[in-house]
């Protein structure tokens, strides 16, 4: 490996989603296994509240860390890795104050920086190149999800391509048995999930969607499929079968909690440890969309999880007014038409939110699909599978290893050549 990991530089600056966003990574861990550390060593900076206000000057603590055992001083690369779900624009805007201050205050020599991301967090590796491709030498876009989309169909579609067509057939099944519950006695089918306290019946069944979401997202699909393709070769009631999946799994080894899709608990304004995902729903209501909606024909998720409850959810938990301006963002940034540069893409081929990447390589952008059995989001970066998540994956358990290992190679080569591009260039960082 030509280039070692010399400076991480991680934003921390909230918990991501389940499978809105990033996963709940909040640390910098080794990939040993041994959920040991790499740095606990909390730093802060000032950052500014409103970058777009000239008349709103207040600020807050930002907090990141630093992990400096293989920097080469004075001059070597700085890695900079991104976190958080927030406003598209003023999140970008935020790491470059990072980068000034670094810049600035830090060290006195033109450092060649590197941009990393996964998730939403890529989509800003990508845009921050974008927009400052002066400041750095590239970016890793990993599940970079690029391009807003209003009703996302693909996302439901990819669940059941990756279930497979006997896991499809029990998912279908399961919902089915979960409306006609909802219809006879919603409190006991309710009850049958540990999920008494969501009295929105479309929470109810968005959170069945989603826990049959993460096995797939994060490359545990046979956790789910096993025992439900069993189940139903064996004609066992195939939604006890799913509520154990989702009591022992999805809320248990995966640490899902029912809060996160309680309307009522989204809806409260102070921060209590249960309503971190308020955070992302408001850029949803704002922004992204990303409505997962049940397409029109052969959906897995209940078709009552529907356009109409992204928007009431919207208008319930924010107010009225409340709208998710895609066309607009899109065109700011050009969704997968991108007009950057020296930027990687990758995605796993078993992963919804590749439909929001970019797929197709183009100049100084290439694209990378890893193609395996439990090839899920972030696979380039965390390995598979992944969850309970933690930073580093263990690739060697992927369905198909050397997929993985042959796209990290490439992209070892491309961050190779691109920081040598910036040294032949006499780093032209802040010149």
């Amino acid at each position: 490996m030509g280039v070692k990991l010399l400076v991480l530089i991680s934003m921390m600056l909230m918990m991501g989603v389940i499978s809105h966003g990033a996963g709940k990574i909040l640390k910098l861990t080794n990939n040993s296994g041994g959920g040991t550390y790499l740095t606990q060593d909390e730093k802060w900076f000032s950052q500014t509240l409103d970058h777009y206000s000239p008349t709103d000057h207040r600020q807050f603590n930002q907090r990141y860390y630093e992990f400096l055992d293989y920097f080469q001083k004075p001059d070597g690369p700085i890695f900079l890795k991104l976190c958080g779900e927030s406003s598209c624009n003023g999140i970008v805007n935020d790491y470059i104050t990072e980068v000034m201050n670094r810049k600035q205050n830090v060290s006195s020599y033109e450092n060649s920086w590197f941009v990393f991301g996964v998730s939403y967090s890529g989509a800003l590796s990508a845009w921050f190149r974008l927009k400052f491709p002066h400041l750095t030498c590239g970016s890793l876009a990993s599940s970079a999800v690029v391009l807003t989309v209003y009703n996302f169909t693909d996302f439901d579609k990819q669940i059941g391509e990756s279930a497979g067509p006997d896991c499809k057939r029990a998912l279908q099944e399961v919902t089915r048995l979960a409306e006609e519950g909802l219809s006879n006695n919603a409190k006991a089918v309710k009850s049958l999930f540990g999920a008494e306290k969501l009295r929105n019946d479309g929470d109810f069944l968005y959170m069945l969607a989603d826990a049959a979401v993460v096995a797939f997202q994060y490359g545990n699909p046979d956790a789910l499929c096993s025992p439900l393709i069993e189940a139903n070769a064996s004609r066992n009631n195939l939604l006890d079968v799913y509520a154990d999946y989702v009591k022992n799994y999805f809320f248990g080894s995966f640490g899902a909690s029912i809060e996160t899709y309680d309307q009522e608990i989204l809806k409260k304004t102070t921060f209590n440890g249960k309503n971190s995902d308020r955070l992302w729903w408001y850029q949803v209501c704002t922004e992204v969309a990303y409505f997962q909606v049940a397409p029109s024909n052969d959906s897995i998720r209940s078709s009552k999880v529907d356009t109409k409850y992204h928007l009431d959810l919207c208008k319930n938990v924010f107010g009225k007014g409340i709208y998710p301006d895609v066309d607009t963002t899109n065109l700011y940034y050009g969704g997968t038409s991108i007009a950057g540069s020296k930027i990687i893409f990758t995605n796993g081929s078993q992963d919804p939110w590749r439909h929001a990447s970019k797929q197709k390589s183009s100049k100084d952008m290439p694209s990378y699909l890893i193609k395996c059995h439990n090839c899920g989001h972030g696979t380039d970066l965390r390995g598979c599978p992944q969850s309970p998540l933690s930073l580093e994956g263990d690739a060697s358990k992927c369905g198909s290893p050397d997929a993985v290992q042959k796209v990290r190679q490439e992209m070892i080569e491309h961050i190779d050549l691109w920081l040598s591009e910036c040294d032949d260039q006499g780093r032209s960082f802040f010149m």
